[in-house]
C-alpha cells in the first residue's frame, strides 16, 4: 500500500512538472497522475538500460519528470502531425 502511495505522488508530481513546463499548466490531476506514472515507467527504463542506478525519492521524481517530458514531447508531435486526430 505504501509503494502505491509513494508512487502515486511520485507520478502526480514528475506529471505537474512536466506538464508545467511542456504547456505552461497542469494537466489536470488525473492526466498529471497518469503521465507522471507511465513518465516513470519509461525514465526507470531508459535509466536502467543506460546503467544509471536510481535510489531515493527525489532521483525517483526526476526520472519520472524526464520520461515524462519525454511522453509528452512524443504525443505533441504525433498530435501536430495529424496522427492522433480525429476526423
Amino acid at each position: 500500500m505504501d509503494n502505491l502511495i509513494v508512487l502515486l505522488l511520485v507520478g502526480l508530481i514528475a506529471g505537474f512538472l512536466a506538464g508545467k513546463v511542456m504547456t505552461g499548466h497542469g494537466m489536470g490531476l488525473i492526466w498529471d497522475i497518469v503521465v507522471g506514472i507511465l513518465g516513470a515507467f519509461l525514465g526507470g527504463w531508459l535509466a536502467g538500460a543506460l546503467g544509471i542506478a536510481v535510489g531515493g525519492l527525489l532521483a525517483e521524481i526526476v526520472v519520472a519528470f524526464i520520461g515524462a517530458i519525454i511522453l509528452l514531447f512524443i504525443f505533441r508531435a504525433l498530435v501536430g502531425r495529424g496522427m492522433l486526430r480525429r476526423t
